[in-house]
Parts: C-alpha cells; sequence; structure tokens
C-alpha cells in the first residue's frame, strides 16, 4: 500500500505541463466546500478544548493507544509463535512496567545525590556565574512584579509537577488500558468494518487503520532505538568528561530526546548546570553540555533525518505549536505525544477526501 504520507522526489525525466492551469490543478488538493474545512476546525477545537477539560481521563487514554502502537510489532512476533494473545498482552507489560522500575532504581540514588550536593554548590555556581548577576537580579525583579515568587526555577518546577500529576495519577489506568487493547488485537477494525454501509467506507476505514498503525509503529520504534543510543553515548561522555553518574545522564538524554526541541534545549541547559556544579575550570565545566549539544546534533541534523524525513513531513512550525499546546495541556507526557498525535491526525486527513487540505496544510 502507497503510504500517503510519503514524500515523493521531482524525477528529472518527468515531462514538464504546459498548461499552467493544468499544473495547478495537479499540484494542490481536490477542491472542497469551505463549509467542510471550517466545520472540521470548529470539530478540531472542540476536541482539543475537552482534551485539556478531560485530562484526566483522556491522557491515559491517549498514552495507552500509542504505547499499543509501540507494542505492536512485539505482539505480532509473538503471535507468529502461536503465543496467546493475553499472555504475550502480559509479558510485553511486565517488560516495559520492569524496565521503568528498573531504571527508576538505577537513576534514583545519584538523583538524590546530585540533589544532596546542590546547596553547597550554589555559592560555587554564583561565583562561577557572577557576570550574569545583574540579568539574573533583573530578571527575577520582573517575575516579581508579575505576581510570581521571583524564582524562576521553582515556578517552572511547580508548573511541570501540575502539568505531570496526570500521568502519575493515571498510571494504573493506562496499564489496564494498554492490556486489553493488546488483548483485542484488531476486534475494533472488525466491528467498524462490519457496521459501515458501503464497501468503499469499509475499505476506507481498513486503509486508514494499517496507514495509521504501520506508518507511527515505524516511527515510534525508531526513535526508541535513536534514543537508545542516544542515551548510551551521552552516558560514554559524561564519563569521559569527568561528570560522573553515566547511568543518570544517559537515561534523562534518552527521556528528553522524547520531546523534539524542547527537550534537547533543556537538556543543554541541564547539562551545563550540573557541569558549573561539580567540574573546577570554566572551559571544562562546559565541555559536559558541548558534548551533549554534539551528540544531539549528529542525531537530530543528520541520522534521524535520513531515516523519517521520507516518511514524516511535518510542517515543523506546526510542530512546535503543537508542542506547547500539549506540553499545556498534559505536561510533560503531552510533550512527548504531541508529535504522533500530530501525525495520526494528518494521516486521517489525508485519508479522508473532504479532509485532504488540512493535510496538506500539515505538510512541510
Amino acid at each position: 500500500m502507497e503510504d500517503r504520507i510519503l514524500s515523493k522526489p521531482a524525477l528529472a525525466t518527468e515531462p514538464l505541463v504546459s498548461d499552467p492551469a493544468e499544473a495547478t490543478r495537479e499540484d494542490t488538493p481536490s477542491h472542497v466546500d469551505p463549509r467542510t474545512v471550517i466545520q472540521a476546525c470548529l470539530l478540531a477545537l472542540a476536541l482539543l478544548t475537552m482534551a485539556y477539560v478531560a485530562s484526566d481521563i483522556l491522557l491515559p487514554l491517549v498514552l495507552a493507544f500509542v504505547l499499543k502502537l509501540l507494542f505492536q510489532p512485539a505482539m505480532r512476533q509473538l503471535d507468529r509463535i502461536s503465543v496467546p494473545r493475553g499472555l504475550a498482552a502480559l509479558l510485553v507489560i511486565l517488560a516495559f512496567f520492569g524496565l521503568i522500575v528498573g531504571l527508576g532504581a538505577a537513576v534514583a540514588d545519584p538523583a538524590s545525590g546530585w540533589a544532596g550536593r546542590l546547596p553547597e554548590g550554589l555559592p560555587r555556581l554564583q561565583e562561577k556565574l557572577h557576570f550574569l548577576s545583574r540579568p539574573i537580579q533583573t530578571f527575577q525583579s520582573f517575575m516579581h512584579e508579575m505576581g510570581t515568587s521571583g524564582d524562576p526555577g521553582i515556578d517552572f518546577l511547580g508548573t511541570l509537577f501540575r502539568g505531570t500529576q496526570h500521568f502519575a495519577s493515571g498510571f494504573f489506568e493506562t496499564i489496564l488500558i494498554l492490556f486489553f487493547l493488546l488483548m483485542s488485537g484488531d476486534t475494533f477494525l472488525r466491528r467498524t468494518v462490519e457496521i459501515l454501509p458501503r464497501f468503499s467506507d469499509k475499505r476506507q476505514a481498513v486503509e486508514l487503520s494499517q496507514q495509521i498503525e504501520h506508518n507511527i509503529s515505524i516511527y515510534l520504534v525508531t526513535i526508541t532505538l535513536m534514543n537508545t543510543l542516544v542515551g548510551i553515548a551521552t552516558a560514554l561522555m559524561m564519563w569521559a568528561t569527568g561528570l560522573g553518574d553515566p547511568i543518570l545522564w544517559g537515561v534523562l538524554a534518552f527521556i528528553l530526546n522524547y520531546v523534539p526541541i524542547m527537550g534537547p534545549v533543556a537538556g543543554v541547559a541541564i547539562f551545563t548546570f550540573a557541569g558549573l556544579l561539580s567540574i573546577e575550570g570554566t572551559l571544562a565545566a562546559f565541555m559536559p553540555a558541548g558534548a551533549y549539544l554534539l551528540i544531539h546534533l549528529i542525531e537530530g541534523e543528520i541520522v534521524t533525518p535520513m531515516l523519517l524525513a521520507r516518511r514524516f513531513t511535518l510542517n515543523p512550525v506546526l510542530v512546535i505549536l503543537s508542542l506547547i499546546f500539549w506540553f499545556w495541556a498534559w505536561g510533560v507526557a503531552g510533550a512527548i505525544l504531541a508529535v504522533p498525535m500530530l501525525a495520526i491526525f494528518k494521516i486521517v486527513c489525508d485519508g479522508i477526501k473532504p479532509l485532504n487540505p488540512i493535510g496538506h496544510f500539515l505538510e512541510a
């Protein structure tokens, strides 16, 4: 099946179109009633409003659906060796839960150690950054006049905690929904096909489902593998630069890389802070952040685009807006889910003819 989200490079051997009007008709989506597009935009606005208001319910549901797409290749492999779907779903979830618990146990002690070193290291950090004291004081005064606590770090951490507590409180709900989604397989798709009246609608539903599963599964698996390599490379570089606790920094880099643009920016800030806090010498203290930035540039600007650019051609401006909105609505979990949800929405728009203009608008 030809994926409509794939980008098609122009061929030099293709004949030129002599009629400009014909070229315009071929290069633009099919003409549709503007009222249909307006109604689709109003529906999307209503859905986004509902997503914010009902975040406690919808976030675990969406996260479970995306995890189902991520684990679908493993489920198919277990199905080929005749493992019952219930047992296969249980094995996959136990492996996922065990990985989370293992990573949490591995980074708990190093993270506590860094938190304990923070109070005594702040005076040395202020001494190294004394040239920034006046801008920092000005910014703190501005934040205080705006009605905040005057400490941007505390305000940011408070916002971050409030935005991610939905995920923590709904983790069990996510696992429960994920188990039944994995165990059900294609049941919902079969039921949808059965109730659709026309054969063309049935075929369209199957094609959309296959496109979403195939493209998003490849995206999630590829990103997870790349983030694992980024975590390993970051751990090795932090050990080489003398920062210490390579497992902690590797896990942190692995998690941050799931959030495009904002995650690496936060990583550079964290590694800069950690280097200044623990390494003597200003130049050497900036080496961990420089090494992390180099790893991200190689992965984000060279390797990952080579693997995914032909499959996912989303508008980068809309990606940024999606990240900002979902981070505001659902916290860190929303920022991680922003790109997969935007890609799913584009696949749906490309597969439904009246929504083709919206899909064209989302394309890079």
